[in-house]
């Protein structure tokens, strides 16, 4: 059922019994309006025949027939159009409209009354009346005309009203509805034809001037921003897992077959001597070794590239960069590693990404950091800036080329020396570029060796997310694509 007939059924079905209840309340209203009309001329008409009553009584009392004949005239000229009665210990007179009789009267002998006799309805007045020693009891009379003529005629024209009420509100009703509704039904009609899944057509800008209306179209068009955001990340989450399986296949393919051929001539030479059996176990594990490291890397730049705003929080970067380089020196402890970092300096980020950043930078320079008598010596520092964090990682190694300072940011990019999966200082950049950052490499600081720079945005006023598009593991890294997201829409 259409809401403009929801509307209409409903207020074609209460305004009847709000007619109806009004008609009651005005109907009793009316009632005792006319009823109080009733006894006050009555009460009037009790007051200008109360003397001849009085005198009534006693002509009776005194037993002079004419003289009581006189003022029952007089008493019945001065009554005018109501009923008359006299009770007195001497007779009843009465004169003029009233019950019969028969009718029985209240007990009581003052005030106003209601009396039935012969199916009709009296108002009643006793008045008692004192003529010297004689005492009586006056009754003036008057049709109830209220309750047989005004009141049932005011009860018929309340229903009559109710009754034709009911379908001209209800058929008003609908066609305000009907007229309030247009804009929900054009609403209706664009969104009809709107299908997130073949077309990228959306609502616009428009207003209805309608407030529940303009908010149901805002409503409308956060649900499908919403969807057109998650169906976005659902393919690149897709593209992730088919790049996650496609370069694994590709780079598990030689250290699996090197396994292969050393398993080969394990299984075929069983009488191959203790060294070179030696030699090649140390293979396959070197080998086994690189797939594992392999595989843990694509699964964290796969992390990286499906991470949400909501994991961002304030990260104490001197926190981590402790318990990184804690960690470090527990898996090279012929290394020299140490750290300058103030405490409290914050800053809003992924905390697994930033020390996923930082064991990357500190296994790069404990791999590729040593000098010529192969002792590694690594410093770490993390300073902050009114507007960014710096963290520097200094090594006394051979240091990076200027030609492929840019280079060694790529994907699967390795030295020739290199045991590595090439995947290291690639995660480095993603998670530079995922806090809205930026890795460089230049000379050390004392011209030897490399040092790696990260620097980070604080956020001030507005905090940084991760950007739109991330697509490390999907795409090929350019030269440039530690400073920026080239793909990130603009």
């Amino acid at each position: 059922m259409r809401l403009s007939a929801r509307i209409g059924l409903a207020v074609g079905c209460t305004v009847p019994l709000l007619v109806l209840a009004g008609g009651w309340l005005l109907l009793h209203l009316v009632a005792q309006d006319l009823r109080r009309a009733e006894d006050q001329h009555l009460g009037r008409r009790a007051t200008a025949v109360a003397p001849d009553a009085r005198a009534l009584l006693r002509a009776a009392a005194n037993g002079r027939p004419k003289a009581a004949d006189t003022r029952e005239r007089q008493l019945f000229d001065a009554a005018l159009d109501v009923g008359v009665r006299v009770v007195g210990p001497d007779g009843t007179f009465s004169g003029g409209p009233q019950p019969g009789p028969a009718a029985a009267l209240p007990d009581r002998t003052s005030g106003f009354v209601a009396v039935r006799a012969d199916g009709r309805t009296w108002r009643a007045l006793a008045r008692p009346v004192h003529a010297g020693t004689v005492t009586g009891t006056l009754w003036l009379f008057s049709p109830d005309t209220a309750a047989r003529v005004q009141i049932p005629l005011v009860r018929r024209r309340v229903i009559a009203t109710a009754l034709l009420a009911a379908p001209v509100s209800g058929l008003l009703a609908w066609g305000l509805a009907a007229g309030a509704s247009a804009p929900l039904r054009r609403l209706t009609r664009r969104t009809a034809g709107l299908d997130p899944r073949t077309s990228g057509a959306r609502l616009g800008q428009w207003r209805t001037g309608v407030v529940e209306v303009d908010e149901l179209a805002a409503t409308v068009r956060t649900v499908l921003a919403r969807y057109d955001e998650q169906a976005a990340r659902t393919a690149e989450a897709l593209d992730t897992a088919r790049s996650f399986s496609s370069a694994a296949a590709h780079e598990l393919r030689t250290p699996l077959m090197s396994m292969g051929t050393n398993l080969d001539i394990l299984a075929g030479h069983p009488d191959l001597p203790a060294a070179e059996r030696a030699e090649v176990v140390t293979d396959l594990r070197h080998e086994h070794a690189r797939l594992l490291g392999l595989l843990v890397m694509l699964r964290e730049l796969g992390r990286g590239d499906l991470v949400e705003a909501e994991a961002f929080r304030a990260v104490d970067l001197a926190d981590t960069a402790d318990a990184a380089v804690a960690e470090a020196r527990h898996r090279a402890p012929d290394a020299e590693i140490t750290l300058d970092a103030a405490p409290g300096l914050t800053v809003h980020g992924w905390e697994p990404g930033l020390r996923l950043l930082l064991d990357n930078l500190l296994a790069n320079a404990l791999a590729h950091g040593r000098d010529a008598q192969g002792r590694a010596v690594v410093r770490v520092g993390v300073t902050g800036g009114a507007g960014e964090m710096l963290v520097t990682v200094d090594d006394q190694g051979p240091g990076v080329p200027a030609d492929a300072r840019a280079r060694i940011f790529e994907r699967f990019q390795r030295g020739p020396d290199s045991a590595g999966s090439g995947l290291g200082l690639t995660l480095v950049a993603q998670q530079a570029a995922l806090h809205r950052g930026s890795v460089t490499v230049t000379d050390g600081p004392d011209g030897t060796g490399a040092r790696f720079v990260v620097r980070l945005p604080r956020g001030g006023g507005e905090l940084p997310g991760p950007p739109g598009r991330r697509d490390w593991l999907i795409g090929t890294a350019g030269a440039n694509r530690s400073q920026s997201f080239p793909k990130d829409p603009a």
